[in-house]
């Protein structure tokens, strides 16, 4: 473990990292610190970089440009092996003839630990995992979600300065993936660590992380809390990104006809004139829950709904435009019926329709 007088370090700093695969640039200038006994949730589309991103912390795959520090060292040039880092795959890669036990302390004993002790430090990680009764098994003989407990394990074993996890939640079906990401999240916070989870499933970003690093095309678009990314997005990416169904962005002039007048005060533009909703360069954004059916405003035709539990999502286009809103499922109208609708001013989201970032909003 690292040297007590580097406890004020961040336990993981990227500065400006850029990562190529061949001639095709990844990584494009990411800046990240991850504080020790943080867990910070990387979360982006399939090809937006996370993997490589891991790969690049880890010494997998060499930085083009940039820095990578952990634990207060600068590990850019070290090897893989040099550097205290423990990975957890979407596929587990457990040695099938070898016992849960066995597997948790193979990586000590590959480094001349003490016997005795790689067995001992194997039980202690395997009862913070939650499967020191499966260390007699073998791999063969355990669930999708024990093999992920087990390959935890043998990530915690280490004691490594950073945990690197590579979407370990994606090959479990949906509902073993809601307990074991509950799991998780109680594990970190019982054994802490500097953890960097990479997933594109944003509702187990929410759920995981101290602080969520939205990536995409291998920038990072914002980096804060669960609540912060939610409520006030960085820029149009994320506020589609983050929400199912995603955020509603339309030209600005439309969003001026779905506010009664009176909601329009208080809304100015960056420039101070006007109500700036005037603007055909700004896209405003509300959530689906912002949209009120009925009322006085302009009507949209329901193209489809879909009724998910207590919720209806309704489909309805307007101005050539389609809108997306969440009624209870109860109060949800006839496909085919003219509904007006309306959204009011403290639910609404500006961005700048060139740069795609955020302006205004709640």
């Amino acid at each position: 473990m690292t040297d007590d007088s580097l406890t004020d370090e961040p336990g993981l700093v990227l500065a400006d990292v850029h990562a190529a695969h061949g001639s095709v640039q990844v990584l494009h200038g990411v800046d990240l610190s991850v504080a020790r006994d943080e867990l910070v949730v990387v979360l982006g589309p399939s090809g937006s970089g996370k993997s490589t991103l891991l790969r690049v912390i880890a010494g997998l795959q060499p930085a083009t440009r940039g820095r990578v520090r952990i634990a207060g060292k600068d590990v850019t040039g070290w090897r893989p092996g040099r550097r205290n880092v423990s990975m957890v795959f979407q596929t587990y890669a457990l040695f099938p003839h070898l016992t849960v036990a066995a597997n948790i302390a193979f990586g000590l004993l590959v480094r001349d630990t003490p016997k005795q002790e790689a067995q001992d430090r194997a039980r202690r990680a395997a009862v913070a995992a939650g499967c020191d009764h499966l260390l007699d098994r073998l791999p063969g003989q355990l669930s999708g979600g024990e093999q992920q407990r087990v390959a935890l394990a043998r990530a915690l074993v280490r004691e490594p300065d950073v945990f690197l996890l590579d979407e370990p939640l994606s090959n479990l079906d949906a509902e073993l993936r809601v307990e074991t990401r509950s799991e998780l999240r109680a594990l970190h916070q019982r054994v802490g660590g500097t953890m960097v989870h990479v997933t594109h499933d944003q509702t187990e970003a929410m759920v995981l992380g101290d602080r969520i690093a939205v990536l995409q095309a291998g920038r990072i678009e914002q980096i804060g809390t669960p609540d912060e990314v939610w409520s006030r997005p960085a820029t149009t990416f994320v506020a589609r990104f983050v929400g199912s169904p995603a955020m509603n962005l339309v030209p600005a002039p439309l969003a001026r006809s779905l506010l009664a007048p009176t909601a329009v005060d208080g809304l100015r533009s960056p420039g101070g004139s006007g109500d700036g909703l005037g603007d055909p360069g700004l896209l405003v954004g509300f959530r689906p829950g912002a949209i009120r059916i009925g009322g006085t405003g302009p009507a949209g035709v329901v193209e489809r709904v879909e009724v998910v539990g207590e919720d209806a999502y309704v489909h309805l286009r307007i101005s050539d435009r389609s809108l997306t809103a969440r009624v209870p499922a109860g109060d949800r109208p006839e496909v085919g019926s003219s509904q007006p609708m309306s959204v009011r001013r403290p639910d609404l989201h500006v961005f700048d329709g060139s740069s795609g970032r955020r302006l205004a909003g709640p």
